[in-house]
């Protein structure tokens, strides 16, 4: 978040002063040559590929496959080979997501890493762009940021259609399906834009495994009146090592998927005006 709002700004008008060791951490990761100023610091840098990417600038279909590309490597294919189809889809969907929702002219930032000691893939998108609510309410009646932000995880949603199902090209389930695999995995899940955040918290112990269509039925922290954040910005966790929950999580979100588009059509039927 913090070197999208460095990127709306000239180079010449930022300042900073490193105060802690995360300074050698932010050199790495890009932020400094993001923004075009030097930082003072010369360190040497480690191999990047399995372990992390760096800050990435995201606006076209392009740099979305080259992101797609470069990620492969932290997936850890002769560990995990069966996740990487879901990793490779997620990333995609979420980060095309955000690009959509950014609008034209904006940029999209990923960075990633990959944490061998508990297994995870973290992941951090964030744009200052149009935000959920502006994109969602060309097609759908949406009345703040917190229900733009329930909006974009419900399936079937999507800000290029109205139709329930979303298109061939959005289905709308990129969000769903990726808050879908953190609430059975117990990883980390955070959105937030506008006005509001929304954060899902991990599963009690007697919780039965369900994958509510509704993601304000799952237990989570939402809050609004926030700062306000013009954009959108994703933070995910990713476990690479498979559950039996998460092998049936995959089987099932398919039919919740389903179900979820043939209700929002029976709704849209019944809100249409009858003649007789």
């Amino acid at each position: 978040m913090v070197a999208a709002l460095g990127m709306k700004v000239k180079s010449e008008k930022i300042s900073h002063k490193i105060i802690s060791k995360s300074g050698h951490y932010l050199e790495r990761m890009g932020l400094f040559r993001l923004w075009g100023i030097e930082s003072g610091m010369h360190i040497k840098e480690h191999e990047e590929s399995g372990k992390f990417i760096p800050l990435t600038v995201v606006r076209t279909e392009k740099e979305l496959s080259a992101l797609l590309e470069n990620i492969i490597p932290i997936f850890h294919l002769s560990e995990y080979p069966e996740q990487a189809d879901t990793m490779r889809y997620i990333i995609d969907e979420v980060t095309r997501n955000v690009i959509e929702h950014a609008g034209l002219d904006t940029n999209a930032l990923v960075c990633v890493q990959y944490y061998p000691r508990s297994k995870k893939i973290r992941i951090g998108i964030a744009d200052t762009g149009l935000g959920l609510r502006a994109t969602l309410s060309r097609h759908h009646h949406i009345y703040s940021h917190l229900h733009a932000i329930q909006q974009a995880l419900w399936p079937g949603i999507t800000g290029t259609t109205s139709n329930p199902g979303g298109s061939e090209q959005n289905a709308g389930a990129g969000l769903f399906f990726t808050k879908s695999m953190a609430r059975v995995n117990k990883d980390y899940f955070f959105i937030y834009s506008g006005d509001a955040m929304f954060k899902l918290l991990e599963p009690k112990e007697h919780d039965r495994l369900s994958i509510p269509v509704d993601p304000f039925a799952d237990r989570h922290t939402k809050v609004e009146g926030l700062p306000f954040w013009q954009g959108t910005a994703v933070g995910i966790d990713i476990t690479l090592e498979q559950t039996l929950q998460f092998r049936v999580l995959l089987n099932a979100l398919n039919d919740v998927m389903k179900e979820a588009t043939r209700e929002r059509r029976r709704k849209m039927e019944r809100r249409k005006p009858r003649f007789i």
